[in-house]
């Protein structure tokens, strides 16, 4: 058995807190910070970082912190240690979400190295996918994957249902796009070509002309907002929807969309081992009446925590980070 000791759990919380950086987060808003104290990681929400409009109670901003969370703690599994997870350990710091202790743990297995080496090669889709399917046994082990974090990962298999969330995501992106502080806060977190920030969406993360995919077209987010920004579309190969997928939970507290963050980064990890992008729609979700809608008609009535589909591309889109320095103190 080979164990790691307590001299390197310093340098294994830094490393951890640098791979947090890279997990998921709605339009790459990146809303949390970190405390490093000793043998302890603390994982905050940024409030300053919410958006207030489309998410005013905070449930994207801490799903985006779960997906951080897990990459705290597969990255300190892959390193030989065992993370021991608080979650909301202090209900008088509600913005404190988690603590993680670091503790001294065994040679890594495979699938921590496996799911480790994908942190900073995952990237978000917003785009077609090729015409080549998602096979079946990947697609069981993603549902594995996400159970393994409580959350439940369902493929619509339904033609019928996947045009009822191609429908609802139009929908939701045709009203949200009238509205004028939906259009103004998307507007923060858009790029324009050449910045230097490093969070938000930069123009070069979409199609500049989002083609209609088959069989069901998902509404893009407008981030261009009518100037020409993004990148060439590939309208030979990457025309199909791909599979449509939920990710729900059996409850819809704070703690139930903080695994459901973990979940989703699990998945989205083990997908990106085996080559599978994913693009998220949560237009609908963003909107109480549709995402209750969703909820009783295509949940079983658990919770949609996020709407997605999964397929192959050919070439990704790129991506920025903020320093560690950034976000830690």
């Amino acid at each position: 058995m080979n164990t790691r000791t307590a001299e390197g759990i310093a340098p294994a919380a830094r490393a951890a807190v640098e791979a947090a950086l890279w997990a998921p987060s709605i339009h790459n808003t990146q809303p949390w910070s970190f405390g490093v104290s000793g043998d302890e990681i603390c994982l905050r929400a940024d409030p300053d970082r919410k958006l207030r409009v489309s998410d005013p109670t905070g449930r994207q901003m801490t799903i985006s912190c779960g997906a951080a969370l897990f990459n705290v703690r597969i990255m300190l599994e892959a390193l030989g240690y065992e993370p021991q997870v608080r979650r909301f350990p202090d209900p008088e710091r509600p913005l404190l979400l988690a603590t993680v202790r670091v503790r001294p743990g065994r040679e890594p297995g495979e699938h921590a190295r496996l799911l480790r080496a994908e942190i900073e090669r995952r990237r978000t889709h917003r785009s077609g996918f090729t015409a080549l399917p998602v096979p079946d046994r990947l697609v069981d082990s993603l549902v594995a994957e996400a159970a393994e974090e409580d959350g439940h990962l369902r493929p619509i298999g339904s033609e019928a249902a996947a045009r009822v969330l191609a429908a609802l995501t139009g929908a939701a992106q045709d009203v949200q796009s009238q509205n004028r502080l939906f259009v103004l806060e998307l507007m923060r977190w858009a790029r324009p070509p050449g910045s230097s920030r490093r969070d938000g969406v930069p123009a070069a993360g979409y199609p500049t002309d989002p083609r209609r995919t088959h069989p069901q077209h998902f509404a893009p987010r407008d981030y261009a907002r009518g100037h020409e920004w993004g990148m060439a579309p590939d309208e030979r190969v990457s025309v199909s929807t791909g599979l449509v997928a939920l990710l729900t939970t059996a409850g819809d507290g704070r703690e139930d969309w903080l695994r459901a963050g973990e979940a989703l980064q699990r998945m989205l990890l083990h997908a990106s081992a085996y080559g599978v992008s994913v693009a998220f729609h949560t237009q609908a979700l963003e909107m109480p009446e549709l995402r209750e809608f969703i909820r009783r008609h295509l949940c079983s009535g658990e919770a949609p925590q996020m709407v997605m589909r999964l397929g192959f591309v050919i070439d990704e889109s790129e991506s920025v980070r903020r320093a560690a320095s950034d976000v830690v103190d």
